[in-house]
């Protein structure tokens, strides 16, 4: 431990661990958001993103599938929660659990998913770093909930 080498090996495990979880937790913003140049910097060039009944493959086709959310919901929340990870290399597979709020277009009440992502990562050059990408997302739903909900602009409104 005096020479600094015996914390490397958990030390960068620990830092992997870390960096694959902001991925995911980037994905989550950049979905709220919509914004492509977050999903742009955790997917890879060749990622898929799959779906009960989707699948999108190729960064530019993962990037547009922001538009739809955004024409299907008047807003989303995305929170990640645990998650569980092997790493093997510049080669990362592993579990992310998330909850998905989706507010509906035509009415107060919000679309609850229960998921779990089946992600794959691959660790690739970016300028002079190395940085950890999705390669591979695959959503499953563990349940749905449709639940009431008041938008805060209405909220705002009632307190009038």
């Amino acid at each position: 431990m005096a020479d600094g080498h015996a914390t490397e090996g958990p030390l960068r495990d620990m830092l992997d661990r870390l960096a694959l979880r902001q991925t995911a937790e980037t994905y989550a913003i950049g979905a709220d958001r919509r914004d492509k140049a977050m999903w742009r910097n955790v997917l890879a060039q060749d990622c898929v993103i799959e779906g009960p009944g989707f699948t999108t493959t190729g960064r530019e086709e993962c990037l547009s599938s922001l538009d739809g959310l955004d024409q299907m919901f008047r807003a989303t929340r995305h929170c990640v929660h645990q998650q569980r990870v092997s790493i093997e290399g510049n080669h990362a597979f592993g579990e992310t659990y998330c909850t998905a709020e989706h507010l509906l277009p035509d009415r107060d009440a919000v679309l609850v998913w229960a998921i779990r992502y089946q992600d794959e990562w691959q660790r690739e050059q970016a300028g002079a770093a190395r940085e950890w990408r999705f390669t591979r997302r695959k959503l499953v739903l563990d349940w749905t909930e449709t639940r009431p909900a008041t938008p805060v602009g209405q909220m705002e409104e009632m307190q009038r």
